[in-house]
């Protein structure tokens, strides 16, 4: 079972009705022995790095998400979800993160050139840096839905993925039981669908 960590900034209809689609049984919650219980994780957001960091600390869930992700239990944040999994970010302060992956987060604006818009909103193509699980059969220049205004840096250890928004920018990310993807897959299409399959079918 696959559960989805519901701390009050994801949008979560649209990513347990893709679970649904393929035959995945789906649940959403925030209590402890739910999580405990389940098979794997997903830890969506959207919005402000603070605030989510600040709703997981104050309901203990960031503690929960850590033992769990100790025990080897498949971990997948979805944008902010995914930055959430960092050590910390630089958005409008510096915010403490999971610490579950080394790197930061930064603006990307801080990368790109002063013409492209922020935030990066809409498709791009997938350029693949190494072999990964949540990858598999994913080819290159497939392509994937974004929204953000801040990417992770200093990821090398985790980096799989980047897309070319006038700079490189971390896409996706796995390291043992711990992946993140900085697009929305629930968003994306078929690519997307077969990337939240491969998460489900992880051990």
């Amino acid at each position: 079972m696959i559960l989805l960590i519901d701390y009050g900034v994801g949008n979560l209809f649209s990513l347990k009705s893709s679970l649904c689609m393929i035959g995945e049984e789906v649940q959403v919650s925030r209590e402890p022995e739910e999580i405990r219980l389940a098979d794997r994780l997903i830890l969506p957001g959207v919005g402000a790095f603070e605030d989510a960091a600040a709703k997981l600390r104050a309901s203990g869930l960031d503690q929960v998400i850590r033992k769990e992700a100790a025990s080897g239990k498949p971990l997948l944040g979805i944008c902010l979800g995914m930055q959430l999994l960092f050590e910390r970010s630089y958005e409008y302060g510096i915010h403490e993160g999971l610490g579950l992956l080394k790197g930061e987060i930064r603006p990307i604006a801080e990368k790109i050139p002063a013409s492209f818009k922020i935030p990066q909103m809409g498709w791009n193509a997938l350029s693949i840096m190494k072999e990964s699980r949540i990858l598999k059969d994913i080819r290159e220049g497939e392509y994937v839905y974004f929204v953000h205004s801040y990417s992770a840096t200093g990821c090398d250890e985790s980096l799989v993925a980047v897309t070319d928004y006038g700079a490189e920018l971390t896409a996706c990310v796995e390291k043992d039981n711990i992946m993140g993807c900085q697009f929305h897959p629930e968003k994306s299409g078929d690519t997307g669908i077969r990337i939240l399959k491969n998460f489900c079918e992880i051990k």
